[in-house]
């Protein structure tokens, strides 16, 4: 039995290390009967996309199937390494020696390489810390790892708008830049549902040996008319007409929601989008001062009213 699981591998890496190779091939590459590697290829088919689309060919795997990398989960790896304990060493055909110490040291390149590009990339991303704190960890690696290899994570997370801090562990799905910050989105055990958490207030992040699955969770249905990271829960039609002078850049703006977009004759624009959130989307209506008139709805519009006048009374 060894024999030929040894063998199929063999055959695995003939067949994509030479896409369209014949069987005879692959029976001197691999040194046995070509009745055999017809008998093997059955085998693999099985479990494998092998294709061969008729005499002359050859064979080679369809879509993105490859051998390497391995991507051993933890568990996996501690089955495979375990081998030589649970096997009768004097009954197993040469070789078997080297070809088992391969694939862990193959493993664990792969291991130390994906510990590397996880810390390059939190080398080069710069992020800020909350000015009420002088110093401020940052988790954007451990949480990188947990979304990456889909484990759940133990925190301790301070929750601005009630001012608590809780113990939580979460299924970390995606990390969402937005305006210089980070943002995690993903499963809350404590609260039994999706939630979104800012980065800078996590206090404590552990990565857990526990695995989980993100079902039929929809990053974009879950973001849909959400300005920013922000979610509301009532949809609002906003109509903005921007000037000449400023109307280019509103259009070059990279956006999270699809706008409608309509160009003026005197070269100003109308810009209508709906939004689940008025406070997002006011925030960065607002950067663009005079330049920047919002139509619709007339009760926001009022509301903006009455916010000016009080910005001028308090700078009288």
């Amino acid at each position: 039995m060894m024999d030929k699981v040894i063998r199929l591998f063999h055959i695995i890496l003939a067949i994509q290390a030479n896409p369209g190779i014949s069987a005879s091939d692959i029976a001197r590459k691999c040194g046995i009967n070509p009745r055999t590697v017809y008998r093997d290829l059955a085998t693999l088919s099985l479990i494998a996309p092998i294709t061969n689309d008729g005499r002359g060919t050859g064979y080679r795997f369809m879509g993105k199937f490859f051998l390497y990398p391995l991507n051993f989960t933890e568990q996996e790896a501690l089955v495979f390494s375990m081998l030589p304990s649970v096997l009768n060493t004097e009954e197993l055909p040469p070789g078997f020696d080297q070809a088992y110490h391969k694939v862990m040291a193959t493993h664990g390149k792969e291991k130390s390489h994906h510990r590397d590009i996880v810390q390059n990339i939190t080398d080069i991303i710069q992020m800020g810390a909350p000015a009420y704190r002088q110093e401020h960890p940052n988790f954007l690696e451990p949480i990188i790892r947990a979304v990456l290899d889909q484990k759940t994570i133990s925190t301790v997370y301070h929750t601005m708008s009630r001012n608590k801090t809780a113990e939580r562990n979460i299924d970390p799905y995606y990390l969402v830049p937005r305006e210089q910050r980070f943002y995690l989105i993903g499963y809350c055990h404590l609260k039994r549902e999706v939630r979104t958490f800012r980065m800078s207030r996590f206090q404590q992040v552990e990565v857990t040996g526990q695995t989980f699955e993100k079902g039929d969770f929809n990053i974009r249905q879950y973001l849909k008319n959400t300005w920013s990271i922000e979610r509301g829960d009532k949809n609002m039609t906003f109509k903005v007409k921007f000037n000449a002078e400023i109307a280019r850049y509103v259009k070059e703006e990279e956006l999270f929601v699809h706008p409608r977009m309509r160009d003026r004759k005197d070269g100003s624009l109308i810009f209508e989008v709906t939004v689940n959130n008025e406070r997002e989307f006011l925030n960065w209506v607002m950067q663009y001062g005079p330049a920047a008139e919002i139509l619709e709805p007339k009760a926001v519009r009022e509301k903006l009213k009455q916010q000016l006048h009080q910005w001028v009374e308090l700078y009288k």
